[in-house]
């Protein structure tokens, strides 16, 4: 694999599309390839699903196969509507297609439903009257035997009929489950009479009052997969121990299509993020950031809004592949990618963060007392010919970053200070020649002189300057607000000592400033990401593109930490 994403890796077959390969190889579900997405809508798509999302739509679009999008949507009390429109939108900017229409585990639920009277008849599921909290402490622990219900041995027609019951709504909620009849002394916990039905009067999303008990996710997830006829269930480590409770359940039924076979692969985790659900919804609710889209968030909705392109998430969940072992990646080297893709595509502007006036005093004025306005021709991209050029107006009443000049320079600072000369990006040689402070002795403008000599940045006797910096001309400048951030969760690995991850999140991570900017960056439309010269990538608000995010620096991590390795 390679370690940089300007290089191609050599093409290779993950772990779990060589058993695809091999499946189809040897005419297993007579060759065919079937992979869904199956997301419960109770929240924001995040960073970690794209790395699913794109396994799951990959492995079909590499063997000619089709995958669904399906919704599970087995508990009414955290699921929404509005959750099941965010992550088809999410998912059609990522980039990916459903086969055919979107399925939902509640179109199975009549399905389930028999199957499970099914189970019933064959004494493999029974109705237990105790609440969650005893049944819970009665499937005992690694090493402890588990106590069986003295409801197990319940007879089949008394089974059907509180079971009947529980759908008709005759008891209250929690009440009753029903729990099938496996092994209370399994090793694994899983098969310990796990519950497959509660009762729940809350309305559901999409069949509203028709039900009032609800399969658990493990009793659905397997029944739908083979009602649809996925050949290959793709699934994160923490599934694997249910792998005995998904093939126990599709051994009990007459299936309609090819028995599924789930495989599980390890999910992906970013130093300096968290991608519990839990955790990102307290970052919201509590209010630590503006919303599920804020561009400190790792949802997709987040990463779109600060300039994440869908194609170099891609290419990164393509670069790190998938793996059996749980372990981190280095956030950088996402930000490679994205870096990386913008270098390639994205228009350069110039725009000032922190404004410090710079005014050139012998720059000659017209007639009428104006200054002289000249347009100078800047390149948009020199990574993209095709990009061609633009014309920035520049005059002797220019605005230059704040950091850009001092007054008492450490050493190898090779900026604007007192008698040196700089080249302004693409115009002239201007050197400082004095500050100008307010009463609190604050540099608030700076006096520099020009050679004229130098348009376009060179000097026709060959001399040579140390600095390079932008600019932006006060009286032509767009006001445009930008948002610059660190990382939000200051350890690498937030909460792995034990503690709330949230007391590791840094409070100033956003800094806001109101910001100058060429005139060119007053059109750029919402969602477009430019590079701000020497200043980084920024992402045009998609509400408000006079709102920018910074997405990335200029400066490679990635590359630096790899050098440290």
């Amino acid at each position: 694999m390679s370690d940089s994403p300007d290089e191609t890796p050599a093409p290779s077959l993950d772990f779990v599309r060589e058993k695809v390969a091999a499946d189809v190889a040897s005419g297993r579900y007579g060759g065919r390839v079937q992979t869904r997405f199956p997301p419960e809508p109770n929240g924001f798509l995040h960073v970690g699903h794209a790395k699913s999302i794109y396994l799951n739509f990959g492995i079909a679009e590499d063997f000619g196969g089709s995958c669904f999008l399906r919704f599970d949507d087995t508990n009414p009390e955290t699921e929404d509507v509005s959750y099941v429109d965010a992550i088809q939108q999410d998912l059609e900017w990522l980039g990916v297609a459903p086969s055919g229409p979107v399925r939902y585990a509640s179109d199975y639920f009549e399905q389930l439903y028999d199957w499970a009277e099914l189970l019933i008849t064959k004494g493999l599921a029974y109705v237990d009257d105790q609440d969650k909290e005893t049944i819970s402490e009665q499937r005992g622990g690694f090493g402890q035997p588990g106590v069986e219900s003295p409801h197990r041995d319940r007879s089949v027609e008394e089974n059907l009929r509180l079971f009947r019951q529980m759908r008709d709504g005759a008891f209250d909620d929690g009440a009753r489950v029903l729990r099938a009849r496996i092994d209370m002394q399994a090793d694994n916990m899983w098969l310990r009479d796990p519950v497959l039905y509660r009762i729940r009067r809350v309305p559901h999303h999409r069949t509203g009052d028709a039900w009032c008990i609800y399969p658990t996710y493990d009793w659905a997830h397997g029944q739908s997969d083979a009602i649809e006829g996925t050949t290959h269930s793709v699934c994160t480590l923490e599934f694997t121990d249910h792998r005995a409770l998904y093939d126990w359940c599709l051994d009990q039924l007459d299936l309609p299509s090819d028995r599924p076979e789930q495989t599980e692969f390890a999910r992906l985790n970013l130093t300096h993020t968290v991608l519990s659900k839990r955790t990102l919804r307290l970052l919201v609710e509590q209010g630590h950031v503006d919303g599920w889209d804020d561009a400190r968030m790792p949802t997709v909705r987040g990463l779109r809004r600060r300039g994440y392109p869908a194609a170099a998430l891609r290419a990164f969940t393509d670069h790190i592949s998938v793996a059996k072992t749980n372990s981190v990646v280095d956030i950088e080297l996402l930000e490679s990618f994205v870096r990386t893709h913008h270098n390639r595509h994205a228009l350069r502007r110039m725009a000032v963060v922190e404004p410090l006036k710079l005014t050139i005093t012998n720059w000659p004025v017209g007639a009428d007392g104006t200054a002289h306005v000249e347009w100078m021709d800047v390149v948009n991209n020199p990574e993209d010919e095709t990009a061609g050029t633009r014309s920035v107006p520049f005059c002797g009443e220019l605005w230059i970053e704040r950091d850009d000049f001092m007054a008492d320079p450490p050493p190898k600072y090779f900026r604007l200070t007192p008698g040196r000369e700089v080249r302004l990006r693409s115009a002239y040689f201007v050197t400082a020649t004095e500050a100008v402070l307010d009463d609190e002795g604050n540099v608030v403008e700076v006096l520099a002189t020009y050679d004229p000599t130098t348009q376009g940045g060179t000097a026709p006797d060959g001399r040579k300057v140390k600095s390079t910096m932008h600019w932006v001309s006060r009286p032509h400048a767009v006001d445009v607000t930008v948002h610059r951030y660190e990382r939000l969760f200051r350890s690498k690995h937030p909460g792995a000592d034990g503690n709330d991850p949230l007391d590791d999140r840094d409070p100033n991570s956003r800094i806001t400033t109101l910001a100058r900017a060429e005139p060119a960056l007053g059109e750029v439309a919402a969602g477009d990401v430019v590079q701000f010269e020497r200043l980084g990538y920024f992402a045009a608000d998609l509400d408000d593109p006079a709102v920018f995010h910074r997405t990335v620096g200029l400066r490679d991590e990635w590359a630096n930490i790899q050098k440290q390795r």
